[in-house]
């Protein structure tokens, strides 16, 4: 089922759904199973997959490094799928611009209908980690609003090399991200907005926001959004604080800004066991705030961990 008829199938109850992260290759997917679980209580009506571009290892060769391209965290789609027979439920496969080519995007669109995947998240993705800067695959997309329309286009029959005359053409609901505080790379909030804008223009039926620790900046997003003429539904992304040092990566990864009440609170602890606990409960804080203005979902960043998100969704759900 689309994102979007979830939603409009709740009648204005607040849902619940996160986000995971695929193992690492060599490690089992049990473990992932074992992390879903415990959420599932929930009702979570779809999970989010990430996917991971290319990034570089080097190979001792007799004192020689040599430089390889590989992918640590391969099998997106095929883990979505297993997901969605386990759990029986859906699953969002996150696709990206950076490390693909528009026609290795393709065949991953194809393998999703196939597969009776209806959502897809739209993502330019991040540089390389030795890239100061994104920049496009050679063949590939070079932005999010690009991606949404080749989605579109499928939606459409229209493949990158011909057009397939038939009935069974894809129908996937297009996620996007949005940036309550702006993206680290935009000049200002409101060219951030009109990217946003042209991605809705292009095709994308909602939006999930990154993280943000103060609610203030998600409702003056929203009602930005709105006055720019985005009116599809913006969901809120939480991640709760769960080590001292997001205090410093948080901030440099994301750009931006945490709650002094929040610093203080983290710097006060004596161990990352507070902390953890810390951000649980501010996290729960900012789920209570929400859910009482009437967001659609409430969309959690697990990073692969559920024991912080089981907590705070026991006491919103």
């Amino acid at each position: 089922m689309k994102v979007t008829d979830h939603i409009k199938n709740a009648n204005g109850k607040t849902l619940f759904s996160f986000e995971i992260v695929p193992p690492v290759k060599g490690k089992k997917i049990q473990d992932l199973y074992d992390n879903i679980a415990p959420l599932m209580e929930f009702n979570p009506p779809f999970i989010d997959v990430t996917t991971s571009r290319e990034e570089y290892i080097y190979v001792d060769k007799e004192g020689l490094y040599d430089k390889k391209i590989t992918r640590m965290r391969p099998g997106t789609v095929g883990i979505c799928a297993s997901i969605k027979h386990k759990f029986d439920v859906d699953t969002i496969p996150h696709v990206i611009c950076g490390g693909f080519t528009k026609a290795e995007t393709e065949y991953m669109l194809i393998d999703c209908h196939y597969l009776g995947i209806d959502n897809v998240m739209a993502l330019r993705g991040d540089a390389m980690k030795d890239e100061k800067y994104f920049k496009p695959t050679d063949g590939g997309n070079a932005y999010a609003s690009d991606l949404v329309s080749q989605i579109q286009n499928l939606n459409k029959g229209k493949y990158l090399h011909e057009d397939v005359q038939g009935e069974d053409k894809s129908d996937f609901c297009i996620g996007v991200a949005g940036y309550p505080e702006k993206h680290l790379e935009a000049p200002s909030f409101m060219s951030d907005l009109k990217r946003l804008k042209q991605k809705v223009d292009a095709g994308a039926d909602y939006v999930v926001t990154q993280m943000f620790f103060d609610n203030k900046k998600y409702f003056e997003f929203v009602e930005a959004a709105k006055d720019m003429g985005i009116n599809v539904p913006i969901i809120p992304g939480i991640k709760p604080i769960a080590v001292k040092r997001h205090l410093q990566l948080l901030p440099q990864i994301f750009s931006l800004d945490l709650p002094q009440d929040l610093v203080e609170a983290v710097e006060s602890c004596k161990n990352n066991t507070e902390v953890r606990q810390v951000g649980i409960e501010w996290a729960i804080q900012q789920s209570k705030e929400l859910k009482d203005a009437g967001v659609p979902l409430l969309h959690y960043y697990s990073m692969g961990k559920s024991n912080n998100i089981k907590a705070i969704a026991k006491a919103i759900f």
